[in-house]
């Protein structure tokens, strides 16, 4: 496994995973501009990690 897969990894989990963390900013409520910004970071997080590992297989290439 060489660091750009891990990387690729990396990124897939954080994108698949994120969003379970918008439940608890739903549940408190967005209602100030300083939670707002949190959801909007969350939200490009998600997209850079997806974007970034849209690439990765789970399992090993077929020979």
């Amino acid at each position: 496994m060489h660091p750009g897969s891990t990387v690729t990894m990396l990124s897939f989990w954080l994108g698949t995973l994120l969003p379970v963390v918008y439940l608890p900013v739903f549940l408190t409520g967005i209602d100030s501009m300083s939670r707002f910004s949190l959801f909007l970071a969350l939200i490009a997080i998600n997209v850079v990690a997806l974007v970034a590992g849209h690439n990765y297989r789970n399992s090993p290439p077929q020979r």
